[in-house]
């Protein structure tokens, strides 16, 4: 299906930007993840467009944006204000579906759970990327636990998460992408992911030295001193449960935050939208429909997951 290009600037930064099918539709955005560009949803994106306007585009620093001068500037309040500039560019004053994927997904949390994009989100499906608020309460009581089983979690996931810890130190965490790492990511994908990109990736070298930025600037101030993010946007929470880097048990609270959480489990790992592409539209497009019918409750009950403690402060 053939696709679109323009340029949206937010804070000076130049974000190209990708979209398919009818402007009239109901418009869907996706966030892509570290070390992706757009590109990693181009399949979804393409079976999507029959139904919805889609549309994706390079985060800050990745694919064919500008990239920023400073960490501050990945900062998640920034990354918010990217996606509003986007879809005020392109669907100015109109409400929309949100699906992110890896810290697609994370920094979209940000939007889902403040204004002033929330009240404009029909509905979230996030896969792979945890609120880092919601993280950092979730590692805190495990840490706080007097079980040795609950405090088992918290360290299995800073064993998984081992890179993040990595991504903190000066100077050294974008030298392999400098010495040629871009060079073997296909074959990481192919030999430990089990997944090949559909569309090989330009920018591989670019995505991965700059996305860095991404951890540096959030994940310690969030974890650290996370604030209390509570959301009533309908969210569709897809967890593969062969991920190697995002725990499944870091979702298991997840319905005290969101008042209306429905959860996919699907048998795969990490980069599902490359690896099952067909599937991946298939729920985001059939939740995003329902919602816009207004009968997610009634079709999804079956995957509806708890119900949320009472908000303090």
């Amino acid at each position: 299906m053939n696709s679109t290009q323009r340029s949206v600037l937010s804070d000076g930064v130049a974000l190209a930007v990708t979209t398919w099918g009818d402007r009239s539709a109901s418009p869907l955005v996706l966030v892509h993840g570290y070390p992706d560009n757009h590109l990693v949803w181009q399949a979804v994106a393409e079976r999507l467009a029959d139904h919805f306007y889609v549309i994706a585009y390079d985060v800050r620093g990745t694919g064919d944006s500008d990239v920023p001068t400073r960490v501050q500037d990945y900062r998640l309040a920034q990354l918010s204000a990217d996606l509003l500039a986007v879809v005020e560019a392109l669907i100015p004053g109109r409400r929309f579906h949100l699906a992110g994927h890896d810290w697609g997904s994370i920094q979209s949390w940000e939007s889902v759970t403040t204004e002033p994009l929330r009240s404009r989100i029909l509905s979230f499906t996030t896969i792979s990327g945890p609120c880092l608020d919601h993280m950092g309460f979730w590692m805190r009581r495990r840490f706080a636990s007097l079980s040795w089983a609950e405090q088992r979690k918290a360290l299995r996931q800073l064993a998984s998460s081992w890179y993040i810890m990595f991504f903190q130190l000066p100077v050294i965490p974008p030298l392999p992408w400098k010495l040629g790492m871009d060079k073997l990511w296909p074959r990481y994908l192919q030999k430990r992911e089990g997944v090949r990109e559909t569309h090989p990736n330009p920018h591989q070298r670019k995505d991965g030295e700059n996305g860095v930025n991404l951890y540096r600037a959030n994940f310690q101030s969030k974890l650290l001193k996370p604030d209390s993010r509570y959301t009533d946007v309908p969210v569709q929470l897809i967890v593969p449960i062969g991920d190697n880097y995002v725990g499944t048990q870091l979702f298991e609270e997840l319905h005290q935050w969101v008042t209306e959480l429905y959860r996919r489990d699907i048998d795969a790992n990490h980069w599902v939208p490359l690896s099952h592409p067909d599937l991946i539209a298939r729920w985001i497009g059939d939740f995003a429909e329902a919602v816009d019918a207004g009968s997610q409750e009634q079709k999804f009950s079956a995957l509806r997951v708890g119900l949320p403690v009472a908000k303090t402060g």
